[in-house]
């Protein structure tokens, strides 16, 4: 099944949610509580795109809603956003995990996850009309910009977008995904924190 069959012309988010719902795209949405999808302000200037829910976020139906989801909303409120400025969604919309005893650990999606998932993102940036389009860690730069672009090497700057739903003046931002800066090192992570701040405020004042 190819989800771009599921997206109805010149959806509204809640059109899309509701579409989303029912994907059967990739067998992800087997083992998964629910479709996670996006979530905030609809008309946006920024759209944040991490890689998949977690645990917390499979079962609530809400993205970025555990410790990670925390972390990105203080960062997002540091950088210099207003409250409910942005809108935050990922690039895989089911939970991908791998039971071990009663705890559901985290699996990083394959291509074919991120293949599948592709159209509903897309679907999301042409419903929001965003002016940035943030890529919070490695699978949401693999889904939307492609293997050209690297978090390490490319974060912090304004590319052009070039990703699904992409207008000519798009603009993106790469940087750390907030899950990676939980597993940083006690010493590390007041730093990991500060630059992840610093790169959301170069989206903030290019909307500002």
């Amino acid at each position: 099944m190819d989800a771009s069959t599921l997206i109805p012309a010149q959806a509204d988010l809640p059109a899309l949610k509701q579409a989303a719902a029912g994907c059967t795209a990739c067998e992800l949405y087997a083992p998964a509580t629910q479709t996670v999808f996006g979530t905030g302000n609809p008309t946006a200037k920024v759209l944040l795109v991490g890689e998949q829910p977690g645990d917390v976020e499979d079962q609530r139906g809400l993205p970025f809603v555990g410790p990670a989801g925390k972390l990105l909303q203080r960062a997002v409120a540091e950088a210099g956003f207003g409250q409910g400025a942005v809108y935050v969604t990922n690039a895989v919309k089911h939970f991908r995990f791998e039971l071990r005893g009663k705890r559901r650990i985290h699996q990083t999606p394959q291509p074919e996850h991120i293949r599948a998932c592709t159209p509903w993102v897309g679907a999301e940036i042409a419903a929001v009309h965003p002016e940035v389009v943030v890529c919070l860690g490695a699978t949401a730069v693999k889904a939307l910009l492609g293997a050209r672009y690297r978090v390490t090497k490319d974060r912090g700057e304004l590319l052009k977008y070039t990703g699904p739903s992409a207008e000519p003046t798009m603009k993106a931002l790469i940087t750390i995904h907030p899950s990676a800066i939980l597993r940083m090192p006690d010493d590390a992570r007041e730093k990991g924190y500060a630059d992840l701040v610093a790169d959301l405020a170069v989206a903030a004042r290019a909307v500002a």
